[in-house]
């Protein structure tokens, strides 16, 4: 791996990008925006270290390279999520070289701003390399709507938490496991959304709206596709607190809620409880809760 961007220091990178702006445009201005953006990341990961760390035995030469490439890799790791300054420079190159008319990102001379979704370096990005914790090579970033699906239930989750102590992450991380990242929602008969992002069925002497769709239901350890009712809310919040009385009214779920402050105690609960059918149910859910905790730490 190179020590600098080949953008900054290599005249015949600089001349390929010269040449595709004269054939593709587009591309060339995405990839000069995530040039500059791993420049960007990798002085913040030096003026991060430098905040944080102090001088000791590795402050020498050799220890100083050795971070120098650890924050580059780190910065390059970094560059190019959505919603990401890449993005935001893409588009404003995009405007201005079409003419749009259409607001502009802030670009003031010695600085910039940064997009309206702000970017957080973790904290373990400044452990050392290896370390627990430390994002590994290839880790992709979070989507935009698994990023607005977390902002969109944290409210609700936080009132079932208060309900059940069940850590409202973990609810989240079930609804989105449940409903796709709300992409695959449960749809009344209008094509309006159920709310219904946690499956549950209308049984149990539920009196309210239904929406009927086909699903996948494991029989006999095989998955089939039947018919089932489901209960329909108003909104989200109904969904949730629906969900809590679920949770702390029926003895069937009694182990989920003394067992539910750990992904695994919570996932094996609800599996042991018999939420699903699926026979690897409490698997998937605990890697969904992981992605949802990293998706937060990662976006804020």
């Amino acid at each position: 791996m190179a020590l600098t961007s080949p953008l900054a220091t290599d005249p015949r990178h600089l001349g390929a990008l010269k040449l595709q702006a004269s054939t593709d445009p587009k591309a060339a201005v995405r990839e000069a925006a995530k040039q500059f953006e791993a420049l960007f990341m990798q002085e913040l990961m030096k003026s991060m270290r430098a905040a944080t760390m102090s001088s000791g035995m590795l402050d020498n030469e050799a220890g100083k390279l050795g971070r120098e490439m650890l924050d580059q890799q780190y910065a390059t790791q970094l560059t190019g999520m959505p919603g990401g300054l890449a993005d935001a420079i893409a588009r404003q190159l995009e405007r201005q070289m079409g003419g749009a008319d259409a607001p502009q990102v802030a670009m003031p001379a010695g600085g910039f701003t940064l997009p309206t979704r702000p970017i957080t370096v973790p904290r373990a990005a400044l452990a050392p390399a290896g370390a627990a914790g430390a994002p590994q090579a290839g880790a992709g970033g979070a989507r935009d709507y698994q990023v607005d699906f977390i902002a969109t239930m944290s409210d609700a989750a936080r009132s079932a938490e208060a309900k059940t102590g069940i850590p409202a992450e973990f609810m989240v991380a079930q609804a989105a496991h449940e409903s796709g990242w709300g992409r695959h929602q449960i749809k009344n008969a209008d094509g309006s959304t159920s709310h219904n992002v946690f499956g549950i069925k209308a049984t149990g002497g539920w009196n309210g709206p239904v929406a009927e769709v086909t699903t996948t239901e494991f029989i006999d350890g095989e998955p089939r596709k039947v018919v089932a009712k489901f209960r329909a809310y108003g909104s989200y919040r109904e969904a949730f607190d629906d969900y809590a009385r679920l949770m702390t009214n029926s003895p069937r779920y009694s182990g989920v809620i003394a067992n539910g402050s750990t992904a695994e105690g919570f996932a094996q609960g609800l599996q042991r409880a018999g939420y699903a059918t699926d026979p690897a149910y409490a698997e998937k859910l605990t890697n969904m809760i992981n992605t949802t905790l990293r998706v937060q730490r990662s976006y804020g």
